[in-house]
């Protein structure tokens, strides 16, 4: 099974755009929480 990297994958774009947690959640409509569980792999959801 191939190994998801979604959170390095989000983690690294995020960088590159110099934006930060919180102004990447407040675009989704989710929790500063959740883009950090995401890039940390602590959940999917």
């Amino acid at each position: 099974m191939k190994e998801l990297k979604i959170g390095r994958v989000l983690f690294e774009n995020r960088h590159r755009k110099g934006i930060t947690q919180e102004e990447l959640a407040e675009h989704l409509g989710v929790s500063k929480a959740s883009v950090s569980k995401w890039e940390t792999g602590d959940s999917l959801r």
